[in-house]
């Protein structure tokens, strides 16, 4: 049955997008420090950081950050 409720999953909107980042830091804020650096050296893994690397290309290939904020982030992940 159809349902215009429910949303497409390959379709994500900037709004939505926004609105799960800001749940995303409210919750990182009202982590204990020692969580927050456990989560932290999970994302920062090698093979997470290539993932990352791999989506910031993408977003400079849309126009969605500029080259010296590719180059910034890049350098920040010790790439």
């Amino acid at each position: 049955m159809f349902n215009p409720f429910k949303k497409a999953k390959s379709k994500v909107s900037a709004s939505a997008m926004g609105m799960m980042q800001k749940v995303a830091m409210k919750k990182l804020e009202k982590m204990s420090p020692k969580e927050q650096q456990k989560m932290m050296q999970e994302a920062f893994k090698p093979e997470n950081k290539e993932k990352m690397l791999k989506v910031m290309e993408q977003m400079k290939a849309a126009g969605q950050i500029t080259e010296e904020q590719y180059r910034a982030a890049k350098q920040r992940l010790g790439k």
